[in-house]
C-alpha cells in the first residue's frame, strides 16, 4: 500500500504543468492522490488551471508509466522522497512561494534539524574568500547546523568540504537528477556527503542538468536554511537571486564584506548597503544575531527559568524538546490547549527566552 502510494505521488510530481500550487489544489479538491488519477477528464479540466494536456497525461496513464520507471530508480538506489503533503516533507520548505512538489533525497542528515546554514558565493572566489569560509564554518562546530550549499565550483564545495573535516552535515542542493553529477570531479566528496549529510533534488533521476534549473534550486537553498551567508560574490548572478529568495522568505540573510571596488565584494557590499544582508565578520556574529546558544553549554538559566514556569508552560516547552519544530496548530492539538491561550503562553515562554518564532508560525525550543 505504501509503495501504491509512492507511485501515484512520482506519477503526479511527473505530469508537465502541475506544480506544488496546482498539486496542492487537486490534493485539497479531491482529498489523496490515487484519487486524482481516477478521474475523467471532465471533472479536472473542470477546475481552474487545469488544462486539457494536464488531464490527458494524468488520465491517460503516461504519468503512471513514467512513475514506475522511476519508482524502480528509487528503489534500487535507496532514495528517500518527501511528497509535498507529507509529515515528514522539510517544514521549511512548506511555507516557501511555490515549494517543491516533491523532493528526492540520497542521505542521512535530518532535513527537520534545529539549525540550518546556507554558505553561498562567487565559483571562482580569492583564496581570501576560501579562508573566510573555512573560518566560518569551523567557527560553527559547537552549535552544530546543517550546513547548506549547491555543490558549484568555489565558495559551495569549500563549504561543503569544509563541513565535511570539522564533523558538519552538509546537504549540497543538486539542479539535475540523483543520476547525474555535476560538476563531475565534485564526485568523491559527494560520497563523502552522502555519508554524512546528503544530496537533495527535486529533478527526476534521469533529468540532466540544464542552466534552468539552477535559479530554481537556488530557491530550495534559501528556504531550507535560517541563516544565508554569502561569500564573495558579483553584483549580479545566482548567489544574489538566492540571498533575494531568502530575504522573501523571511529568511536572516549575512554577506561578508570586502574591499571597494573588488569586483567579488560588490554583491557582498551592495547586499549589506541595501539592508538586506547583515554585516558577517565571523561565525560569533551569526551566531550572536541568531540568538543561537554552542550545544556544548550547559543551559543553567533555562532550567532555573524550567522550575518557575506555569504547568500549561510546561507543557509546550516539553512538546518542543520532543520535536525539532512545531506549527502552532499542532501545538495546540498535542498540548490541547485553545489558541487564545496558547497564543498567550508561547508569548510569556518567548519573553522568558526559552523558544523563538520561526516563519509560518513554527516555534522551536532555544539549545
Amino acid at each position: 500500500m505504501i509503495m501504491e502510494d509512492q507511485l501515484y505521488k512520482l506519477a503526479l510530481h511527473s505530469v508537465e504543468g502541475v506544480g506544488s500550487i496546482r498539486a496542492q489544489q487537486l490534493l485539497a479538491t479531491f482529498g489523496d492522490v490515487r484519487t486524482i488519477f481516477e478521474l475523467r477528464e471532465q471533472d479536472l479540466t473542470a477546475l481552474s488551471g487545469i488544462t486539457e494536456d494536464i488531464a490527458q497525461q494524468i488520465c491517460s496513464g503516461q504519468a503512471l508509466l513514467k512513475a514506475e520507471t522511476e519508482l524502480r530508480w528509487v528503489e534500487q538506489y535507496d532514495i528517500q522522497t518527501f511528497f509535498i503533503g507529507d509529515d515528514d516533507y522539510p517544514q521549511r520548505l512548506r511555507t516557501i512561494h511555490q515549494p517543491p512538489t516533491l523532493l528526492f533525497y540520497k542521505g542521512n542528515a535530518p532535513l527537520n534539524g534545529l539549525r540550518a546554514v546556507g554558505i553561498i558565493g562567487t565559483r571562482k572566489p580569492s583564496p581570501g574568500g576560501i579562508w573566510q569560509v573555512e573560518k566560518l564554518v569551523e567557527g560553527l562546530q559547537s552549535y552544530q547546523p546543517l550546513i547548506l550549499s549547491g555543490l558549484a565550483y568555489g565558495i559551495d564545495i569549500t563549504a561543503h568540504r569544509a563541513a565535511l573535516e570539522h564533523g558538519l552535515p552538509t546537504v549540497g542542493v543538486l539542479g539535475h537528477g540523483l543520476s547525474f553529477m555535476y560538476p563531475s570531479r565534485h564526485r568523491a566528496t559527494a560520497q563523502e556527503m552522502i555519508e554524512n549529510g546528503g544530496l537533495l533534488t527535486e529533478y527526476s533521476f534521469q533529468t540532466k542538468p540544464d542552466p534552468r534549473h539552477f535559479p530554481m534550486r537556488n530557491r530550495i537553498v534559501a528556504g531550507l536554511c535560517d541563516a544565508l551567508v554569502v561569500v564573495e560574490t558579483a553584483r549580479k548572478g545566482g548567489s544574489i537571486i538566492t540571498a533575494e529568495y531568502a530575504n522573501n522568505y523571511n529568511r536572516d540573510v549575512f554577506a561578508v564584506p570586502g574591499r571597494p571596488g573588488e569586483p567579488k565584494s560588490e554583491g557582498c557590499n551592495w547586499l549589506i548597503k541595501s539592508h538586506k544582508a547583515s554585516l558577517l565578520e565571523s561565525a560569533n556574529d551569526l551566531a550572536y544575531l541568531m540568538h543561537w546558544q554552542a550545544t556544548n553549554q550547559a543551559p543553567a538559566e533555562q532550567l532555573q527559568l524550567f522550575e518557575e514556569l506555569t504547568e500549561e508552560e510546561k507543557i509546550v516547552v516539553n512538546l518542543l524538546k520532543a520535536h525539532e519544530a512545531l506549527h502552532i496548530d499542532r501545538l495546540s492539538r498535542e498540548s490541547q490547549l485553545p489558541h487564545g491561550l496558547l497564543a498567550t503562553v508561547l508569548l510569556e515562554v518567548e519573553c522568558k527566552g526559552l523558544i523563538r518564532t520561526l516563519p509560518g508560525k513554527r516555534y522551536v525550543l532555544k539549545r
